[in-house]
């Protein structure tokens, strides 16, 4: 029975057991006030008539509760009832578990103990009569609860204070911080752990204010109230102040002193828990909370003087303060100089399902047979936290019919609840903003920064400074790669709010819906509202074009036809009703145009109305133009000029107007005959691109002497000209340096002359050189001279002989060469830290290197047996990367060395298990190790099954600490250059790297690498099978000089950073090995800023890993 009745449930969180003359009208009622501020429930007696021996309703209370606090006091002995209730709490303790507290007040514990001193004869009073079973039963009891570490009054000298600690240790206690509210909500242990960094809640010497950033619907008031939760029973005072979106001026306007007034009375109302306070000025939060250490929370702030209201200065508040601010705007924060700020960003794909999940199905993984549903439904709410649980719950229940109904409609329209919430940023804005931001989510969305500021410069519309706005405002970010991006549903919105603008189609701003646009081409019913018409016509394979369909549009600005889903063309018909089909050549287009984009365009010319002197960018690409118009057009806005593919076309127009023309491109057009020499006055054009045009020969004899694509000697090549490609592989996306020179797919035997401009020589992996001259080789323009390293790029198939490298060469690069060995002097290049030898098919053995040597990649080198360094570069701190794959024919001992080079920080080469050598293994993708005594060094390795494509290969190491917290990460990115498997065979991945941050300038506390335990992750790109891993720990006396291995001894005292994309004069980079390799440090995951060409494919690669 007495277990039962102690194990009931728990109605109060504490029970004081004290003698109420003592401390009840001060002490105690001061810790009952700071108990109900943290919502601690404690009992209290009143009304309860006291006798000589408590209660059943006691015994139930003290039973019922969590923690008892025994407030001993020179008079607590004098009262048989307080030594019964002690003596049940401490049986509750025993038999319960019941939490027991204790306070010494005015009292020294020893003379509890004792009973002695004035304490003492108090008990010895209450003693008397009684029995000496009971006597007995009570000194006991006082005799152990006096051993019970607790607060002694006495040894405080601001009781206040005292009353504070109290109450904030049973606080800690009780643990009632932990709000099940928030528990299971995807994500939230990562926000939370990023935010108690920036917060730094152990420096209670000054006062933090952080801001958390990010766009509408992302949660960032859901992660505020979850850290509310966390840490609001830490401090004596603390208040949530949600909703402040517009309390400053919904009522009277911003600078209303009244609504001032009102807002700090809300305020300080609840925070010090004292209804409809009144305020006479707005100094009031200061001087209430100058000295109090306050946790706030001010939500959703979207205009500064609500931060100038509400927490202006730090010093308005007490040491130890911390205020927290969530907004979309990321301006208000920089102005009022909040400098600790955690971005929130979208969850990964996996964390969305997840999300979608618990709001369609109540659990987190999908439920059987929705699988393919919810990832459309995922897709199709961008990942956006609040698009998935309005959406989420609203398909709760449904049946598989009903979510293929309601996708449809998500894929046309917006959730009202959605967009309400998504609308508020937007109606905020400028008018101005507001059109930058239509302009975006119509026709912007996913093109360049560069791009999209060309076309909208001149528009009244302040773009540049637009942009920045929506950026701060979270509508809009740049990618990685230069791009302006707006959330999908973002997007989704603008278009619906440009849907509102009129019922009829021809009289809104943008066009983007198919059936609209047809229906205002084939009607003529455009207006001079209508800026910007895009239209997909890859599901209409017919258009009907009206010959007025653009006669009163006349602010039309963009006009795009592309082919979404379809390399058809579209052909022109007549639609019912209309009298005569007309031709493109009599379609009147306006002067304002600054955009064409229209591929398949079916016109053989443009209309000879055309007026181009405002377009910038013409595009027309698998078009059926002969060309494009008669005659000399003012061109002097236009910067790119884009007629790829067009087959039938025959000439390009006399461009010698186009003064600001940047790129001509007209890449297979193979009907191209004639090509003015006017484009070599245009001292801006820096890109052609013409390989393909098999009929292009003659033209003026000051440019050209003879061009085709089977020419046999180059032209006399404009000096401005930085990029010019003729013949050459497929188009492949990447930027190329200037002064660049593509020679690719020449019958050339010999190389001849290349003109003195020419910085880079590219591509001669598909000619037929067998030799490449000396002078050549030996020209300054050739071997670009930069800070960092000069390269020297001659690969192709049919090399055989090389006879010389100049000496300040410090990247050499042979691939697909025909050499059998690399020659002797090599070893003299004492610069050269790069080797680039990759499918050399005949290549035996690779000897003779010198000891600058940091880099070797040997892919693919199908006969390739040894690998030997000169004894000059067995210096630990010599070469860091080796790669070898598909060197199927490697000796085992050499094999053996390169597994042993302890430094190496990228090594790739064929194996069948890990090594013995590392001591930790697992067949699984991650491995925990408990590194002793060891170093802060580690060398992990898995082993890949085959990969058959021939794709990017990103292997991934993430080392984390037991509480899940990113220490540092290595990253090895690779591409397969050839056209072979990229793993024909299991491979072995090698990387090295610290256990430790302290390497990097100790920006962040050392781990303690003797008494951790450390988490390795391995991961690899579209989840390639890992078969198994490994991990090697060093010592520290592995740093000294080891010349155990007489061939290899790769090491590293250079920067991180790999050589692995040249960056040429500009600084532009362009992938030319077949490997990046990347170390974050975990400091760096939030704010390194990349610089290298592919980074953004390791920045995303490491999102979806978890790797963040």
């Amino acid at each position: 029975m007495a277990s039962s009745a102690l194990t009931c449930s728990r109605r109060y969180h504490v029970f004081p057991s004290f003698h109420g003359p003592d401390v009840r009208t001060r002490f105690l009622s001061h810790l009952h006030k700071h108990f109900e501020s943290k919502g601690i429930t404690t009992f209290k007696d009143q009304g309860i008539e006291r006798g000589q021996r408590i209660g059943p309703e006691l015994v139930q209370a003290i039973r019922q509760s969590r923690v008892s606090i025994v407030v001993l006091s020179k008079n607590y002995a004098s009262s048989s009832w307080c030594l019964d209730e002690l003596v049940e709490i401490l049986k509750c303790q025993k038999d319960g578990g019941q939490i027991v507290m204790t306070i010494f007040y005015d009292v020294d514990p020893s003379h509890v103990r004792k009973q002695s001193d004035d304490f003492g004869i108090a008990f010895k009073k209450t003693c008397q009569g009684k029995t000496e079973m009971e006597k007995l039963r009570w000194s006991q009891a006082l005799t152990y609860v006096a051993e019970i570490a607790g607060e002694h009054s006495i040894k405080w000298d601001d009781e206040a204070r005292m009353v504070e600690k109290i109450a904030m240790n049973v606080s800690d206690r009780l643990n009632v911080t932990v709000s099940r509210d928030f528990e299971g909500m995807v994500g939230m242990e990562a926000h939370l752990r990023k935010l108690d960094s920036l917060l730094q809640l152990g420096n209670c010497d000054q006062v933090k204010m952080i801001g958390v950033w990010g766009p509408a619907g992302i949660g960032k008031t859901t992660i505020a109230r979850a850290l509310f939760s966390q840490l609001s029973s830490h401090f004596p005072l603390s208040c949530f102040l949600g909703n402040l979106k517009g309390s400053c001026r919904s009522i009277m306007g911003v600078d209303d002193y009244d609504m001032k007034l009102c807002l700090q009375s809300q305020f300080l109302s609840k925070i010090l828990n004292q209804p409809n306070m009144k305020i006479l000025n707005l100094g009031a939060v200061q001087e209430w909370l100058q000295d109090q250490r306050v946790l706030i929370v001010l939500d959703d702030v979207d205009d500064l003087q609500q931060l100038k209201v509400l927490a202006k200065e730090h010093s308005w508040f007490g040491n130890g303060s911390r205020i927290i601010v969530t907004t979309e705007d990321f301006k208000i924060l920089k102005a009022h100089k909040i400098n600790d700020v955690y971005h929130v960003d979208f969850p990964s794909e996996e964390e969305a399902l997840k999300i979608l999940c618990l709001s369609a199905f109540e659990q987190s993984s999908v439920q059987d047979g929705f699988e393919e549903l919810a990832k459309k439904v995922a897709m199709l709410c961008g990942n956006l936290p609040l698009g998935l649980c309005v959406v989420g719950s609203s398909l709760l229940g449904e049946t598989k019919a009903e979510w293929e109904l309601q996708l449809s409609g998500l894929e046309t329209n917006l959730d009202r609840k959605i967009e309400d919430v998504l609308r508020v940023g937007y109606d905020k804005l400028l008018m101005t903003h507001q059109s930058i931001f239509l302009h975006i989510a119509c026709f912007f969305n996913n093109e360049d920064v560069d791009h999209v500021t060309s076309m909208l410069v001149d528009s009244n519309l302040d773009v540049r400074n637009g942009l920045k706005i929506l950026a701060e405002k979270a509508l809009v970010h740049t990618s990685t790669d230069g791009k302006i991006v707006m959330h999908y549903l973002l997007q989704k919105l603008g278009r619906q709010l440009v849907l509102q603008q009129s019922n009829e189609p021809g009289k809104r701003q943008f066009l983007v819906e198919a059936q609209d646009i047809m229906h205002v081409l084939a009607n003529g019913t455009g207006t001079e509202s209508v800026l910007g018409i895009s239209f997909d016509v890859s599901k209409n394979r017919e258009l009907s074009i009206s010959r007025r369909a653009f006669e009163e549009m006349r602010n039309l600005q963009f006009l795009r036809v592309y082919m979404g889903d379809s390399s058809e063309n579209v052909s022109l018909c007549t639609a019912e009703g209309m009298e005569f089909v007309p031709r493109l050549e009599d379609m009147e287009f306006l002067p304002r145009l600054r955009l064409l984009h229209w591929s398949s365009y079916p016109g053989i010319s443009l209309p000879p109305t055309f007026r181009p002197e405002s377009l910038i960018e013409l595009h027309m690409p698998s078009s059926k133009l002969e060309k494009l118009w008669k005659g000399i057009q003012p061109l002097v806005n236009l910067k790119k000029l884009n007629l790829n593919f067009s087959f039938e076309l025959k000439e390009i127009p006399n461009l010698s107007r186009a003064t600001n023309l940047e790129t001509l491109a007209f890449i297979q057009c193979t009907s191209l005959v004639k090509f003015p020499s006017s484009i070599m006055n245009l001292d801006r054009l820096k890109t052609v691109r013409m390989w393909g045009c098999n009929k292009l020969q003659v033209t003026d004899g000051r440019f050209y002497k003879k061009y085709s694509s089977r020419m046999s000697s180059f032209p006399d090549i404009t000096r401005n000209i930085d990029n010019f490609w003729d013949g050459g592989p497929p188009f492949v996306v990447r930027r190329f340096p200037p002064k660049r020179l593509d020679v690719a797919g020449r019958d050339f035997k010999r190389l001849p002359h290349v003109p003195e401009h020419v910085r880079k020589l590219q591509d001669l992996s598909s000619s037929h050189i067998e030799r490449i001259p000396a002078q050549t080789l030996a020209s300054p323009s050739i071997v670009s001279r930069r800070s960092h390293h000069q390269r020297l790029d001659i690969a192709g198939r049919e090399l055989t002989r090389l006879t010389h490298v100049p000496e300040r060469v410090t990247r050499l690069d042979l691939s697909g060469s025909g050499i059998e060995r690399i020659p002797d002097y090599i070893s003299g290049l004492h610069r050269l830290q790069t080797l680039i030898i990759e499918n050399c098919r005949k290549l035996i053995s690779v000897e003779h290197l010198p000891s600058s040597l940091k880099s070797l990649h040997a892919n693919n080198c199908a006969s390739l047996e040894r690998v030997e360094f000169s004894m000059f570069s067995q210096d630990s701190d010599s070469v860091r990367e080796l790669m070898l794959r598909n060197c199927l024919r490697l000796d085992e001992q050499v094999t053996r060395v390169i597994i042993n080079r302890r430094f190496a920080k990228y090594v790739c080469l064929p194996g069948e298990q890990v090594p013995s050598e590392f001591t930790h293994k697992a067949t699984a993708n991650s491995i925990t190790v408990s590194p002793g005594d060891a170093s802060s060094r580690f060398k992990a390795c898995i082993l890949l099954s085959p990969i058959k494509d021939n794709a990017l290969l990103h292997v991934n190491c993430c080392l984390k600490s037991k509480e899940g917290v990113l220490i540092n990460q290595v990253s090895c990115l690779a591409y397969n250059s050839g056209h072979s498997p990229q793993l024909r065979t299991q491979h072995l991945f090698i990387l090295s790297g610290d256990l430790s941050l302290s390497r990097q300038q100790n920006k962040t506390p050392q781990v303690d690498v003797d008494t951790s335990e450390f988490l390795f992750e391995f991961t690899c790109t579209d989840n390639h099978k890992i078969v198994e891993c490994g991990v090697q720990i060093f010592k520290e006396e592995v740093k000294k000089r080891n010349t155990e291995w007489p061939i290899l001894k790769p090491g590293d005292k250079t920067t991180d950073h790999i050589d692995d994309y040249g960056n040429d004069d500009d600084g532009v980079c362009e992938p030319v090995g077949n490997i990046s390799c990347q170390r974050e440090k975990a400091e760096a995951v939030e704010s390194t800023k990349h610089t290298d060409c592919w980074s953004f494919i390791v920045k995303s690669w490491n999102h979806l890993t978890g790797c963040n």
